[in-house]
């Protein structure tokens, strides 16, 4: 039977936890911290090298354990959960490779800022080194890719050592930490102590930024004539989006928001210009390009954003807001560099610059006029397909007109990302979760699972490809069985659609191994709709637009089980506008009657 959902632990435990008294063995302290902590949801799956803590597991009334089909998907869930909510997400796996098939998705929440909490089980202490069974060095493997790695091989340093992990994974810049547990740890007996002494040399995030430097940031907004808000994922992070709003009205400056940034601001807002970069809306790469200022925010000036680096917006001055030190300055030098956390510098910007305005009006009416005419000039759209298969963009589009902006939406990685990017209105933050800084296929149908688990209430979809939905749909088992009825959309092009777009563009149409032979009429290798069948969930197919809104209404109405829809939709379909990687974002794109071509060199 399923987990039941878990509830904070009770003042009363909190209070008896904390008297210190109690020896336990390490695996039940393990259980016993993450209660106290707070966590009420994991994902995971046991192992031998795990297995002393999944024991008190079995006894916790706090904590909902969600066993996956594949750790990977244990790591994509709990970052669903994390960037659903904002809180820590937590997985589970056991050592060597239970433990590595974790390490896509913590490279993914590295990538991304997700606040991850991955706990490993390791070999016998006196046997590390030996090659034993499972063994692997995942503190070393993991030490790039996360905040920290921490191994523990005494039962007294747990609830420190998981109490750390937690903080750092939730403070300044969020990101993954992982704990590794020596087998011996777990089932040695030690007394628990709570609250634990948590010792950090060193770590000492930044949140309040220099008052000089948010003086200078707000006369250089009042003096600008082309001035860009550059809003990147680190807004919703530091759950700063009012704080945002109330900037961006005050200045009356345009607002771009990367891939990661939709819904920090509304798309509905008239000072919204859409998502810059690679496949951005025409007016915010342009924006961005032709601007005088830029004023990053949460924002890393992604290769993504910039194109060719050395002539991304030759005329503007930067002013660079980031938690993360080492990203000031990494990319592009700011003239006004400042470190902190985007909630609290964007509202000490904001007051300060209530007192500049009171000197000086910025004149910006000519900026808006020509950014107006880019937008009249350059609507988003597309070209409807002319092989008789759904237009992949119109289906996008009707699941996020049917579903609205209270829904939470994960995609998976490729041209349905970028679809769903840009043809759902977003106008709240969280209310997008995709794989942006590492590009994981896989990623869409654990992680709209992990974001069930956080948010039961609303309405969850998986916007994925047949290519990613391949890589981790096993995870629907666990959805059906733990009744976590997610929405799966499958944006069927019978390909690896964005690889098969650049061979169309760049290769000649030598399209080398990217048939997946899922949406052909003669043979589908799978069938998604006996595949769903075989996972407990409701299959539909849809390859007529007149399908589209009814299959649509039917999975938002059928909430007992998983959904999913084979979306039979063109291949020849493209995502436009385009910047190819390594030029001008002066070159920016739009799909015509012929594929465009492009100066690699320019």
């Amino acid at each position: 039977m399923p987990a039941e959902p878990r509830t904070a632990i009770s003042p009363a435990d909190l209070k008896a936890a904390h008297s210190g008294t109690e020896t336990m063995s390490g695996a039940s302290a393990v259980v016993r911290t993450l209660e106290l902590l707070g966590i009420t949801d994991v994902f995971g799956l046991p192992g031998g090298a795990i297995l002393p803590v999944y024991d008190p597991l079995m006894d916790t009334s706090t904590i909902r354990h969600i066993l996956v089909r594949h750790e990977q998907g244990a790591g994509h869930a709990a970052e669903g959960y994390a960037a659903s909510t904002g809180k820590v997400g937590v997985a589970i796996a056991t050592s060597g490779p239970g433990a590595t098939n974790l390490v896509t998705a913590i490279m993914d929440a590295h990538m991304d800022s997700v606040p991850l909490l991955a706990i490993t089980g390791q070999v016998f202490s006196n046997l590390m080194g030996t090659d034993a069974f499972q063994e692997a060095d995942i503190v070393g493997i993991t030490m790039p890719i996360t905040k920290h790695s921490f191994l523990v091989t005494d039962a007294n340093d747990i609830p420190s050592t998981i109490a750390a992990a937690y903080h750092i994974a939730s403070t300044g810049r969020p990101g993954p930490v992982l704990v590794d547990i020596t087998k011996d740890a777990q089932q040695q007996e030690a007394p628990f102590v709570w609250p634990p002494k948590i010792d950090l040399p060193g770590y000492r995030p930044v949140t309040k930024a220099h008052g000089k430097q948010i003086l200078a940031a707000a006369q250089l907004l009042v003096e600008a004539k082309k001035p860009v808000l550059y809003v990147g994922g680190g807004v919703i992070r530091a759950k700063a989006s009012a704080e945002l709003l109330e900037l961006a009205e005050l200045i009356g400056a345009p607002v771009v928001t990367t891939l990661m940034a939709r819904g920090a601001f509304p798309d509905s807002h008239q000072q919204h210009l859409g998502m810059p970069g690679m496949h951005g809306t025409v007016p915010a790469v342009l924006a961005l390009q032709e601007s005088d200022l830029i004023v990053s925010l949460g924002a890393r000036f992604d290769d993504r954003v910039t194109g060719k680096t050395a002539l991304f917006a030759p005329n503007a001055k930067i002013v660079h807001v980031d938690v993360d030190p080492a990203e000031i300055s990494k990319i592009r030098t700011a003239d006004v560099p400042i470190v902190g956390d985007a909630k609290d510098v964007i509202a000490d910007l904001t007051a300060a610059l209530r007192t500049a305005l009171a000197e000086t009006q910025p004149d910006t009416e000519a900026w808006w006029t020509y950014l107006n005419g880019l937008r009249e000039e350059f609507p988003l759209g597309y070209t409807a397909p002319t092989d008789g298969l759904l237009a992949p963009q119109y289906v996008i589009q009707r699941i996020g007109e049917l579903t609205g902006p209270e829904g939470i939406y994960a995609a998976g990685v490729g041209q349905h990302q970028m679809w769903a990017a840009q043809f759902i209105k977003y106008e709240r933050p969280n209310s997008w979760l995709n794989s942006g800084g590492a590009g994981t296929m896989g990623y869409s149908v654990p992680a709209a699972m992990g974001a069930k688990v956080a948010e039961p209430d609303r309405v969850v979809w998986a916007i994925d490809g047949d290519g990613c939905f391949q890589m981790t749909n096993q995870e629907l088992a666990t959805c059906a069985i733990n009744k976590i009825p997610i929405k799966v959309a499958v944006i069927n092009n019978s390909s690896l659609g964005m690889v098969r777009q650049w061979q169309t563009l760049f290769y000649d149409g030598r399209y080398s191994n990217t048939d997946l032979n899922t949406g052909h009429d003669t043979v589908r290798i799978p069938d998604f709709l006996k595949l769903a069948d075989a996972y407990g969930c409701l299959g539909i197919r849809v390859t007529k637009e007149e399908e589209v809104d009814a299959a649509i209404q039917l999975a938002l109405e059928t909430n007992d089980r998983p959904v999913v829809i084979d979306f039979v939709v063109s291949a020849d379909a493209m995502v436009w506008p385009m910047v190819p990687q390594g030029v001008s974002n002066s070159y920016v794109q739009y799909a015509k009657d012929h594929s465009p071509s492009f100066d690699e060199e320019a």
